[in-house]
């Protein structure tokens, strides 16, 4: 009894020492870790995003239209409520900027990286034929001759 008991814990911190393992070689990939990265760049990216809505763009919007506190005043009272749709205005203006910078971002200037890492590969010279290469091509062409 005390012999299994002994296999059984064995087992079970062989068995953990599997899950850590694997739970490393997960954690520690250089996807999760450029994944990290990204969310928390995104995440500071959003604020910078939010902060011109909310202190540039829409205050100077505000300017444009009457009322003391510019979109922030902007509501509708139903009954004892109100809503306030300038601030719904305000966050649709945030998520048209982000989308937009997002899309300039993976489309235009991915695409133009995209662009220029295979460019210059298409434009360089095809270097020298070899001493080997030029008696392959030379028997390759009297093969097919001959089979004419």
């Amino acid at each position: 009894m005390k012999l299994d008991l002994q296999e059984s814990a064995k087992g079970a911190t062989n068995h953990m020492k599997s899950i850590l393992t694997e739970f490393k070689s997960f954690a520690f990939k250089g996807n999760v870790v450029d994944m990290a990265v990204g969310v928390i760049i995104g995440a500071a990216f959003g604020k910078i995003v939010d902060s011109l809505v909310k202190n540039i763009l829409m205050p100077m919007i505000g300017l444009l239209t009457p009322g003391d506190l510019g979109y922030l005043g902007w509501k509708v009272v139903v009954g004892a409520k109100e809503v306030p749709y300038g601030l719904f205005i305000g966050e649709i203006v945030n998520f048209v900027i982000v989308a937009f910078a997002l899309y300039l971002f993976m489309v235009k200037f991915m695409g133009f990286l995209t662009a220029q890492k295979s460019s210059p590969e298409a434009t360089l010279p095809a270097p020298p034929e070899t001493t080997d290469q030029t008696l392959l091509r030379e028997i390759r062409d009297l093969l097919a001759s001959q089979k004419h």
